[in-house]
């Protein structure tokens, strides 16, 4: 925290005591429920197509690999191949960061992809952080029975991947819908979007069809059981 140093020109001071009630106070942070540095493997983690993801020395450590850019996983909708979820453990509110890296070749839609609120193969939201901003791209989006449509109300002309590592946060609101994605700037989204369709479900991690390294997550959040 920044400290503030005051300087005292005057030898009076006078002293306003604020109410409590008028004070503007950081809401307390979710529990931290689940994290995962891949160091002791992937078996918290549920691949829709195992043979596409593994766990990868670097000298960094280990990173949890998606290295495949076919997939036998075929989605009952028109939505992302590439699907690694959480095990066992189902969110309403919850704020996820994680550190990913994309390994495709560089060309319009290359991709990762973050997913939530996932019940099944048929409903769920995902984030798709692609190169550039289209109707099928760079946005948020619900699979609801159908294929995929855009739901975010704010985007940008792009993400700008390159080859190193970069933050991605989520933060899901359920009483409101909100759904808010950050890139690198932890302070300001980058996408927004509105919807109360899916108050529960699963997190997970992939691309669309492309390929991609994750490392380090958390996720803070109120568990559901269903």
């Amino acid at each position: 925290m920044t400290r503030l140093k005051f300087s005292l020109a005057v030898t009076g001071l006078l002293l306003v005591v604020v109410p409590r009630s008028l004070r503007t106070e950081k809401p307390h942070p979710l529990p931290l429920i689940f994290q995962e540095d891949f160091e002791k493997g992937a078996t918290h983690w549920a691949p829709k197509d195992p043979t596409g993801w593994k766990v990868k020395k670097t000298k960094s450590g280990q990173v949890y690999s998606q290295f495949k850019k076919d997939s036998s996983y075929q989605p009952p909708h028109r939505s992302p191949f590439h699907v690694s979820l959480i095990k066992d453990v189902l969110v309403g509110d919850f704020e996820l960061t994680v550190q990913v890296r994309s390994t495709h070749e560089d060309y319009g839609h290359r991709d990762v992809c973050l997913f939530l609120g996932f019940q099944d193969s048929a409903h769920f939201y995902y984030v798709h952080l692609g190169k550039k901003t289209d109707d099928h791209a760079n946005q948020i989006f619900i699979v609801n029975e159908k294929p995929r449509i855009k739901i975010s109300h704010k985007t940008t002309s792009g993400t700008n991947w390159d080859d190193q590592w970069h933050t991605v946060k989520i933060v899901r609101r359920i009483k409101d819908g909100l759904i808010s994605v950050y890139f690198d700037d932890l302070q300001h989204p980058i996408m927004l979007a509105k919807d109360q369709t899916f108050s529960w479900g699963k997190v997970g991690l992939g691309s669309f069809d492309d390929t991609g390294d994750w490392d380090n997550l958390q996720l803070r959040g109120i568990r559901v059981k269903k």
